[in-house]
């Protein structure tokens, strides 16, 4: 079965039928959220990845995704603390009622740098902040950005809940949390969803996250599905990257870890050109392929990339694919870790 259905919705003044690519459509576990089996992470736009792009260029970008069949759009507080959802709110404005969104609630402030905060009156400032900012009355789905130690997750998944009832969120969410912690909460709020780091370039939730999300009917979205860009192959030892890029502290893109993990790559460029294909969406079809509840964000500032990346979910993996994958990546050791130490001693809690 194909995962793109093409669809006339109308004709300009010269005729020419217009078409919409209507993607695959995935469930995240047993919420009954319904997005597009490859959503948008807009963090890229504004945050992280070096300057911002150009607000005219970014709305462009968002909108030609909704074009290409995203129907899932994530963002977050801590992007641009709020810039980063106006500038989704003023995209998706025409077309709200037929798109998932997503933020993000958990930071000091809304300042990554400057600490946890998941006390209940600050996710509530969050929720009126973030409606305003997207111009929506409502939130699909809200997720606590990082476990915060200092507040029990019990009383962080019953405030949601509260949202919920109010109607001002449909969906809870966490990232980057543990197994513990997502058990704890989901008993008190089901959770919809998990967004945590997951490509061929980091596996660790194959372990234990991905079991516990399959048993709890709990969705996963992956987020970094390309590796911060490595698995694209744009990227190699001699990349330089802007000075505000935060991949210039990840130890995994240290220039000799780069030349190092060049091997998987070279996987995926092999396997792409027996397929057709690019090795970014080979990446992005092995994600898929891996479970049913499984929808990665990938981000992207070019046009090209969008399409590049929407393509991905049109490329079937084959058992023996997979198989032949499995077999080749399980003989190449990543190198570097994926956060610096003060990083990562907000994730996994």
């Amino acid at each position: 079965m194909p995962n793109f259905v093409l669809s006339p919705v109308g004709t300009i003044s010269n005729g020419t039928l217009l078409i919409t690519i209507e993607m695959e459509k995935r469930i995240l576990g047993n919420s009954g959220l319904e997005v597009s089996a490859l959503g948008l992470g807009c963090m890229g736009l504004t945050f992280g990845y070096g300057p911002a792009t150009d607000e005219k260029e970014a709305i462009e970008l968002i909108r030609n995704a909704y074009d290409l069949g995203v129907t899932f759009f994530d963002t977050a507080e801590a992007y641009s603390q709020g810039g980063n959802e106006i500038l989704l709110g003023k995209a998706v404005k025409s077309f709200r009622d037929k798109v998932v969104i997503a933020t993000k609630f958990g930071f000091l402030d809304g300042d990554s740098t400057k600490g946890l905060d998941s006390s209940p009156a600050r996710i509530r400032k969050v929720v009126e902040n973030s409606l305003k900012f997207l111009q929506t009355d409502y939130i699909d789905l809200f997720y606590q950005h990082r476990v915060d130690p200092n507040i029990a997750i019990e009383e962080v998944a019953g405030t949601v809940k509260d949202l919920i009832a109010e109607g001002k969120v449909k969906h809870f969410g966490l990232s980057e949390a543990s197994a513990e912690s997502i058990r704890k909460a989901h008993a008190v709020q089901p959770v919809a969803a998990l967004q945590s780091e997951y490509s061929l370039f980091f596996r660790e939730p194959e372990q234990v996250i991905l079991p516990t999300l399959e048993e709890l009917g709990i969705g996963f979205v992956p987020f970094s599905p390309l590796g911060k860009g490595f698995l694209t192959g744009a990227i190699n030892e001699n990349t330089t990257f802007d000075k505000t890029d935060f991949r210039n502290i990840v130890p995994r893109f240290s220039e000799e870890n780069r030349k190092a993990n060049q091997t998987l790559v070279d996987l995926l460029k092999a396997i792409a050109a027996e397929k057709e294909a690019t090795p970014a969406q080979i990446a992005l079809a092995w994600l898929l392929a891996q479970k049913t509840f499984i929808a990665p964000i990938p981000g992207t500032t070019k046009l090209h990339r969008l399409q590049e990346n929407v393509g991905g979910a049109s490329v079937i993996l084959t058992k023996a694919d997979l198989e032949k994958i499995e077999s080749a990546a399980s003989k190449i050791t990543i190198q570097g870790e994926r956060y610096p130490q003060h990083l990562q001693n907000r994730v996994g809690k």
